[in-house]
């Protein structure tokens, strides 16, 4: 049992209710015991006399009791050394970019962002294997469909979460996709606006286009360039949504009748149109590289490569590379 502690409470945690604040720092502390440690005067907020329910702010001093119960040295799951867990090992292979505050994974195709119907395996699941010495898990903060691979943002902490939030709400944040769709667009580059409902389907929940004031529709706004072609055969496009609606860019390029290749759901089956010969059938759509607001100043950009499948296709088709590089990689 330790001494009378005084914890000062990180910039991380600002806003955290108290009792929050002590299931963090100490686990194995009950409700009831902490709003007796409350109840009489044990636990103070700098040296006052607090609820379960205040809100703590940067540079305070909670004062912590002797206790029978430690503050966390390690992570949720005890004797288990996450550092050799395949989770842990299957994660780091993705990160793109980390430090102290976010990790950036580049997302395999075929593996879910989060928990849904048939999903086993997911990466919000996973991220209990990155559990920080406190026990704070990290946060997502954006999500991208099941078959599209690429930048997927991730906070460390609570404060980080809240502010790269706010980044993806404010849209000062700038996300850009590559995607191969069938034929060629008349336009070399356009502006897509329109609005998108969510339906059921016997495959699931499927976006069409709607009508302005349509029940349950949102607006929805893309962006669009032709990078390359092959003939007028397939065209390699890229893509930034404005807005961050379900299925976007791939509703918005069935939209101008160019559906992006593979796609399970939104690519129409033509009889007169041949997949082209070594072209896996697999989503070809991939969040290439985001540009957003770092929680700690300055600005975080970020590039994922291509998954296997469309390195094949880009390599089958011929296409260059460095037509699609950033002037700010």
């Amino acid at each position: 049992m330790a001494g009378i502690e005084h914890v000062r409470v990180e910039a991380d945690e600002a806003g955290m209710r108290l009792d929050r604040w002590f299931k963090i720092h100490y686990p194995g502390l009950g409700f009831g015991a902490l709003q007796k440690l409350l109840r009489s005067g044990q636990v103070r907020v700098d040296g006052g006399r607090v609820k379960t329910d205040a809100r703590l702010q940067p540079g305070q001093t909670v004062r912590v009791p002797p206790m029978d119960v430690d503050a966390k040295k390690s992570g949720p799951i005890a004797g288990k050394d996450l550092k050799h867990s395949s989770d842990f090992e299957l994660l780091s292979r993705m990160i793109l970019h980390e430090d102290d505050k976010v990790i950036v994974l580049n997302k395999p195709a075929g593996l879910a962002v989060q928990g849904g119907s048939g999903v086993t395996r997911h990466i919000d699941q996973m991220l209990d294997a990155f559990v920080s010495q406190k026990g704070e898990k990290p946060r997502l903060v954006h999500r991208l469909d099941r078959d599209t691979s690429g930048v997927l943002v991730i906070a460390r902490t609570r404060g980080a979460a809240q502010k790269l939030t706010a980044a993806f709400r404010e849209r000062d944040t700038k996300k850009t996709y590559w995607s191969l769709v069938k034929g060629v667009p008349r336009k070399h580059e356009d502006k897509l606006s329109t609005w998108l409902v969510k339906e059921q389907t016997p495959d699931g929940d499927r976006m069409r286009i709607a009508k302005h004031g349509e029940e349950g529709a949102d607006h929805a706004i893309s962006y669009y360039r032709v990078l390359e072609t092959a003939a007028q055969t397939l065209a390699w496009l890229e893509m930034e949504p404005y807005t961050g609606r379900t299925h976007q860019l791939r509703v918005h390029a069935l939209h101008i009748g160019h559906p992006i290749i593979g796609d399970p759901k939104y690519f129409d089956d033509d009889p007169n149109w041949a997949f082209p010969g070594g072209i896996q059938k697999k989503l070809h759509l991939h969040a290439r590289h985001i540009d957003i607001p770092h929680p700690s100043g300055g600005r975080l950009r970020v590039t994922a490569p291509l998954p296997p499948h469309m390195v094949q296709s880009w390599n089958l088709l011929g296409f260059d590379m460095e037509n699609g590089a950033r002037d700010d990689d």
